[in-house]
Parts: C-alpha cells; sequence; structure tokens
C-alpha cells in the first residue's frame, strides 16, 4: 500500500497534467528509480525528494507530511501591518530553505551561547548575556563595538543568519528561531545607527532564547511596551553589546569633554549621538547639563563636528542596501555543488532567473571595448 509520501507526489503528478515518466524526467531522476520507489520497492533519497519538491512547488517537508512547530518569533515596527507581513513571509522563505537544506544534511553553523541568568532583573540578565557575546568575540579577536557592519559579524560569530530587506513601509526589526535556524530580519534604513541598534536588539532575543510569539513594536517610545521584560532585556543587551561599560570608562578617560570630542566618540562607535549621551549620563560619565547638551546633536552635525561627513553619508548608503544572508547562500551552493540539488533553489534564494545565474556562473562575460 503506497505511503503517504508516495500518495503526495502522485498528487503532484496528476495535477501537474505530466506522465510519471514525463515528471522524473522533468525533476532529472531516471525513470526505473522513479517507478520503483512509486511502487514502494525502492525507497526515495533526499535528493530525490528535493528534486521531487523543486519541481511541484512544495517543500520536502510537505512531502513527508511534517508539520514544523511554531518558531520562536519577536518582532520591532513602526506599525505597518503590510511591512509586518512583508517580514513574516520572508521569515518563513528563508527559514524554509534552511529546513530542506538540513534535511539534505547541510545544518545552519550553530554556536553554544550562554544559557540566560536563571533569575535577577532582566536589565541584569540582559547585560550578563551581552558580557558573555563579548568574551565570545574577543577570543576571536573582535570587538564588536568597533564594527560598524554587525551582519557579518553576527552571522560569523553566533551563527544566526541577517537579513536586510527593502519594506513597503517602516519595519525595524524580526528574529525568528525554529529548530532548523535562527534568523534577523532587519529593514534598510536612512538612519544607520538605529538599525545597527536593531541588528543588536533582535540578537539579544535570540540568545535569551525569547518565545514571544510575534510580538510588535508600533512605537519605540510606547511606555507600555518598553516595560515589557524581553524588551528591557533585549535593550540592555544591546546596550552593553555597542556601549561596553568598560569601554566608555577608559574611553572618557582618555579626553576632555567637549562637542566636537563627544562627536567623535559617537563616530568612533557608530552609535546616535543620543544613544550616547544617556549611556554616560547613566554611567556617572557625564553630568546632565552635559548629557542635555550632547543628546541635542544630531547624527550629521556629529558627523560634521568629527570631519566624518565622507564616512557618514557611505553608511546611510549602505544601510539603504538590502542584504541576503550569506550562509544561506554559501550552503545552497554548496549543496548544488555537491549534486545535492540543482541550481533552481540557488536561483529561487537570489530570486533572479535560472538561466541567468547558470550563465554567471559559467563565465559568461561582454565583450571588452579594448579587445579590437
Amino acid at each position: 500500500m503506497p505511503g503517504e509520501t508516495t500518495k503526495r507526489i502522485q498528487r503532484l503528478i496528476t495535477e501537474s497534467a505530466l506522465t510519471q515518466t514525463e515528471f522524473a524526467a522533468r525533476a532529472g531522476l531516471d525513470a526505473s528509480k522513479f517507478s520503483k520507489s512509486m511502487s514502494g520497492v525502492r525507497r526515495f533519497t533526499s535528493l530525490d525528494l528535493a528534486r521531487i519538491a523543486e519541481v511541484g512547488g512544495v517543500t520536502v517537508d510537505w512531502l513527508l507530511g511534517i508539520d514544523r512547530p511554531a518558531p520562536a518569533l519577536a518582532a520591532r515596527t513602526r506599525g505597518s501591518t503590510t511591512s509586518e507581513q512583508e517580514a513574516v513571509a520572508e521569515a518563513e522563505r528563508l527559514a524554509q530553505f534552511w529546513a530542506d537544506l538540513t534535511f539534505l544534511g547541510y545544518e545552519q553553523p550553530r554556536v553554544a551561547l550562554a544559557a540566560l541568568p536563571p533569575r535577577g532583573r532582566c536589565i541584569d540578565q540582559g547585560r550578563e548575556l551581552a558580557e558573555s557575546a563579548l568574551r565570545l568575540a574577543k577570543s576571536q579577536n573582535v570587538e564588536p563595538w568597533q564594527k560598524r557592519d554587525l551582519a557579518p559579524l553576527v552571522e560569523d560569530l553566533f551563527g544566526i543568519d541577517v537579513r536586510i530587506m527593502r519594506f513597503s513601509a517602516g519595519y525595524e526589526g524580526l528574529s525568528w528561531s525554529d529548530d532548523a535556524c535562527k534568523l534577523v530580519i532587519v529593514g534598510t534604513s536612512d538612519i544607520p545607527a538605529r538599525q545597527r541598534f536593531t541588528i543588536a536588539h533582535e540578537l539579544g532575543h535570540l540568545i535569551a532564547g525569547d518565545d514571544q510569539g510575534l510580538h510588535l513594536d508600533p512605537n519605540l517610545s510606547d511606555a507600555a511596551h518598553r516595560k515589557n521584560p524581553s524588551e528591557i532585556r533585549a535593550n540592555a543587551f544591546a546596550t552593553e553589546f555597542l556601549l561596553p561599560r568598560e569601554v566608555l570608562k577608559e574611553k572618557a578617560r582618555e579626553r576632555d569633554w567637549s562637542d566636537r570630542s563627544f562627536a567623535e566618540l559617537a563616530c568612533d562607535l557608530y552609535v546616535s549621538p543620543v544613544n550616547l549621551a544617556w549611556r554616560l549620563f547613566n554611567l556617572d560619565l557625564i553630568d546632565s547639563e552635559q548629557c542635555a547638551r550632547f543628546r541635542a546633536i544630531s547624527a550629521l552635525q556629529a558627523a560634521t563636528l568629527a570631519d566624518r561627513l565622507e564616512s557618514h553619508w557611505a553608511w546611510i548608503a549602505s544601510a539603504g542596501q538590502p542584504r541576503i544572508s550569506v550562509p544561506l547562500v554559501r550552503t545552497a551552493f554548496q549543496a548544488y555543488q555537491q549534486g545535492d540539488t540543482t541550481l533552481r533553489p540557488l536561483a529561487n534564494l537570489l530570486r533572479v532567473d535560472t538561466a541567468h545565474l547558470r550563465q554567471a556562473m559559467d563565465g559568461a562575460r561582454e565583450e571588452s571595448p579594448l579587445s579590437s
């Protein structure tokens, strides 16, 4: 008697209006082996199922009848339902790629992280988690507070994919965790320091293991929202991760405070002047009068005072560009290289035509105007 997977494959064949032999050929499978698998004499291999899923426009999980567990999900938004839907749809899309790759034996790299402290204030838990993350980074000769672009660092150090995408309306961040992968999705932005803080904030959610369903943040300044324990913890994590207290104490000892010296520090640390001012004040490194003066400085003003305008505009341009997860692309390409998938999954991941991708990979070049 045919199993559930065979029944589902037969359904795909019927819906395709192809014969069984034609369907096997389209999937790149040997017709004789395919027939034996359909009759139960031979088991479908992982590669067989991956290729059948490609042709049928379904997932391997669907073929196997697997209901994937609901993910742990946390999000930050500026109030756009459309953007929220776009972000969740993209998270589901990328997570499905990892699920399919995991089925084929290609897993997302995982890094063992410190467990959430069992007790204590949320703000202290966030700080402790950040200190642990900073120790891990330092063991790899990396200082996160020195890095303008956090996405590669988060992927390389913590095994968490970072996707930056352009949304219909303001959307900040989303973190996703399931059995196959951990993801951070953030929106492109013309306020790069805010985007950078959001990446660190979502990293804090994932390291803490927050499971909030879909958590929306229509207003980051909303008092009720900011009292949410998981948000307090994630904000404390991001603050310590990007503005470590020991680093700031050392920086404060090195300078006499002025608008220019403050602006230079904000640019050096890739943070907004207002966040830096409050952090310095909370650490008793500046007084209330200095805090009020410094937090009134805009990012553009800080760049001007510090003579960093060129790098400021470059950062804005970079933060406004979409970015696909490098580990996921690398792993999908590896699966193709090893013959475990066709080129179509990689093309679908990149949202490009398969023929164009193959042409690019085969090294097709334009004629050089210097060749004559």
